[in-house]
């Protein structure tokens, strides 16, 4: 699989180690293919046995998490909290309660949440946490109650300086409250101990809208190479929450036009782009709602909805797959391809299948990794983690200019550390590049305790 015979002896025994997990051996995969030139022009990786460590989580922790439903029933659900490295930093990642999560899913996303994290240049290591809950039909004494369960387990691994948790898919603004309340009653701490957190109790500003803020402000970096910009682009993007809703007000901010938006339903086409405040805001009160239908969108502004289908089949200028894992295959990408389009960003973490980029690459995409576009996100919880610190809050403008430039040196370091090793114009080598060194040169001079 690989020219380097210590890469194939690394790869063959986390496979034997996780052969079950086929999200982790993906994204492991994806980043070994990517250091086989930084391998081979320097022994130290393998002198140290850097990558053995790198693709070995420092911890795993699993546990039943036991709450009462409001028919006074006994639930269990599975919680976990992957810590997979503090070269840098304290551990920092967020929590994701959906049916999907198990143990592959968590240490693909640990793994991942190391170099995206690295990428920004903050001082902050990868974890990842979460549970099988799912909060969807949940009542709100529902949510609180199984929050308050989970954090009462997970508070014995965390702290400011320790792990820093956030949020994720199905673990918004309403749950880190509940678990950020759970952690100071048995701590009786107020700590920055969890990022994402309102702004009445040191949550900070842009936070909401940052994972799609940042993913465009990379966008409009990559475009700015190849003589092009934001304005008069449309974009097909995926989702309808917070990651969507925060990449398609800046895309109307910067002059282009969001013209998909998808959900577990189908797809809804808007020729006239997510742009007005009407539209924008309704997308929040969609996620709300609860329902997971985007169909209410074509309802109540009468335009086209595919039920059932992806909105990779548009012709776009950009297509930027905001949801989850996986979700654009091989024949998504033929249709992308088919379209014309030039430039493809991954917002959600791994969005697409290797059968994908295989095909994308092909055709001479310009594809943009998910560990370096939706790295905003992280990015402006390591911000509030600072302010949090310093007892300060910066305003909206301060943190989106932070932000901007993040992004910007994000873009610049990939695309200069793919040029190093001879692959230039490859974002995703150059991302798992320049975010494996710093990790590396941390953990060689930490010695083999890391």
């Amino acid at each position: 699989m690989f020219k380097s015979e210590y890469l194939n002896k690394v790869y063959a025994d986390v496979e034997k180690r996780n052969g079950n997990e086929p999200e982790f051996l993906q994204a492991v995969r994806d980043v070994l293919e990517s250091l086989e030139p930084v391998v081979a022009a320097d022994d130290k990786f393998e002198k140290n046995g850097v990558i053995e460590r790198m693709v070995e989580p420092e911890r795993m922790i699993t546990f039943r998490v036991s709450w009462v439903d409001d028919n006074g029933q006994v639930q269990v659900n599975r919680g976990f909290r992957v810590q997979f490295n503090s070269a840098i930093g304290p551990y920092k990642g967020g929590l994701r309660f959906h049916p999907s999560v198990n143990a592959s899913i968590m240490k693909f996303l640990g793994f991942e949440q190391t170099y995206k994290n690295s990428l920004t240049g903050l001082p902050m290591g990868g974890g990842k946490g979460g549970s099988d809950f799912d909060p969807r039909g949940r009542s709100n004494g529902e949510i609180m109650r199984f929050c308050q369960s989970f954090m009462t387990e997970l508070a014995k691994h965390i702290g400011a300086d320790t792990d820093v948790p956030a949020g994720d898919i199905g673990v918004g603004a309403r749950e880190v409250g509940y678990l950020y309340g759970q952690y100071k009653r048995l701590r009786n701490e107020f700590t920055g101990v969890l990022t994402g957190k309102g702004r009445s109790y040191g949550g900070s500003l842009i936070r909401p809208e940052a994972t799609g803020f940042g993913a465009v402000y990379y966008v409009e970096e990559m475009l700015k190479t190849f003589g092009e910009e934001v304005k008069g682009k449309t974009f097909a993007i995926s989702g309808f929450g917070n990651v969507a809703w925060g990449t398609a007000t800046k895309v109307a901010e910067l002059g282009g036009k969001v013209v998909t938006i998808s959900g577990p339903d189908g797809y809804v086409y808007d020729a006239d782009g997510v742009v007005t405040k009407e539209k924008l805001d309704f997308m929040l009160e969609m996620r709300a709602s609860g329902r997971d239908k985007v169909q209410d969108y074509a309802d109540k502004f009468g335009v086209p909805f595919f039920a059932g289908k992806r909105p990779w089949e548009q012709k776009v200028d950009v297509v930027m797959p905001c949801a989850t894992q996986n979700e654009v295959g091989e024949a998504d990408a033929k249709n992308i391809v088919a379209n014309g389009v030039k430039y493809y960003a991954e917002v959600a973490n791994m969005p697409s299948t290797d059968e994908a980029i295989k095909v994308l690459k092909a055709a001479g995409v310009v594809i943009a990794p998910s560990k370096a576009v939706n790295a905003g996100g992280v990015a402006v919880s390591g911000l509030e983690m600072s302010q949090n610190s310093m007892r300060y809050s910066w305003t909206a403008e301060e943190v989106d200019a932070k932000l901007h430039q993040i992004m910007a040196d994000i873009y610049k370091n990939s695309w200069d550390a793919a040029k190093k090793y001879g692959m230039e114009g490859d974002l995703i080598a150059g991302a798992n590049i320049a975010g494996s060194e710093k990790v590396a040169d941390a953990m060689i001079a930490q010695g083999i305790a890391y």
